[in-house]
């Protein structure tokens, strides 16, 4: 495409020797797994966020199984997870031999529908997945409202929104995956802070979970060789986490070219009726992992016509859970669907990503409203 969705190699090239260097720097000592840009990233990362404990972790879908291996859920306990995201959300739940308990989202800003966890609650359910899904927060002052009320877990996943503010009720204001009792991460290639392979990470503010969580990743050993858990073998290895302190550095300037993009957009596209533009929730910053439109009608149409001018775009994700094949036989639902189910034929992703420019955006544009003119 002539526009694509993402460009990672013009993003690398403003910061290629200081990236060559840090990769440069572990080739010549060597110590590939658990080195010392191990520890420093987990270190860097903790302080950025203010997250008394991180773990490193192979991906972010592993993060996600740590952390319910941690938690020592067993067989058969429910987790709440919304409906509306990526398949691993509830893929580790059913690899664990858990029940995935599907809720909606709302409409505007895509994060779990508050209103539909506490009915979607049994005397099974031991935890809940809210997803900072395309750059913002999931309700979270009152999901561990709810959470304490019910005494259950919150696992957040940020793998979409590294770097969003929360601001509670009362003024104070949080990192996005230090709020919940663990919070997770990936640091996939085109996730807002990514490295050059695959990574993830793992938060809590607890020392007894992190210690837990850290036997986890390490085949469930404290001390090596002497295994008191079943764990599995999940590293962030030293690369990636070299890549990751360099990049660490520039991540308020990405988030913030992100968002002024995204103003672009919303000024370049407000008038245009045949679309819906994202919301922005007044409790959280938006750091714009997606910028994701809405269309009533001809969602596929317009990709095609976008692709026609050499335009990438993303349909994330085309499918609701609840209709996925793979959890047909273990999820349960307790709520209509019905949000969820419509914005998987609606949602369109445009470019979005740190090297964007205003008239690579007034290009784009300019093809939607194209269309739009088109069809109506």
């Amino acid at each position: 495409m002539k526009i694509p969705i993402l460009d990672l190699k013009g993003q690398y090239l403003k910061i290629k020797s200081d990236i060559d260097s840090s990769i440069q720097n572990v080739l010549d000592n060597t110590n590939f797994i658990n080195g010392p840009d191990v520890h420093s990233f987990e270190k860097n990362i903790g302080n950025y966020l203010q997250s008394e404990h991180v773990i490193g972790c192979a991906n972010g879908t592993d993060a996600l199984q740590i952390a319910m291996m941690a938690l020592n859920l067993k067989p058969g306990d429910e987790v709440i997870v919304p409906a509306f995201t990526y398949a691993a959300t509830a893929e580790v739940v059913g690899l664990l031999g858990l029940v995935p308990v599907f809720v909606d989202v709302d409409e505007n800003n895509f994060n779990i529908k508050i209103e539909d966890i506490e009915p979607s609650i049994s005397d099974k359910t031991k935890a809940i997945v809210p997803v900072h899904l395309f750059g913002q927060a999931a309700p979270m002052e009152q999901i561990m409202e709810i959470a304490n009320r019910h005494n259950l877990y919150v696992i957040e996943d940020n793998a979409q929104a590294l770097g969003a503010k929360y601001t509670y009720s009362n003024g104070t204001v949080k990192s996005l995956g230090t709020i919940g009792h663990i919070g997770c991460t990936s640091f996939f290639p085109t996730k807002n802070l990514g490295c050059y392979g695959d990574g993830g990470a793992i938060f809590t503010q607890n020392k007894e979970l992190a210690q837990r969580i850290r036997m986890v990743t390490d085949h469930g050993q404290k001390v090596k060789y002497y295994h008191d858990i079943i764990g599995c073998n999940s590293r962030l290895d030293s690369i990636q986490a070299a890549i990751l302190n360099v990049k660490l550095t520039q991540l308020d300037n990405y988030s913030k070219h992100r968002y002024d993009a995204a103003a672009i957009y919303k000024e370049l596209l407000k008038d245009v009726n045949c679309i819906t533009l994202p919301e922005e929730v007044s409790y959280s910053t938006h750091v714009y992992h997606q910028f994701t439109i809405r269309l009533d009608h001809k969602r596929d149409e317009l990709k095609e016509f976008l692709a026609s001018k050499s335009i990438a775009s993303m349909t994330y994700y085309p499918l609701s859970l609840n209709n996925q094949k793979a959890f047909s036989s273990i999820a349960k639902i307790r709520v209509p669907l019905d949000n969820s189910e419509r914005l998987a034929s609606q949602v369109l992703s445009l470019p979005m990503h740190t090297e964007l420019t205003k008239e690579v955006q007034i290009e784009v544009c300019n093809a939607i409203k194209e269309f739009c003119n088109e069809k109506n």
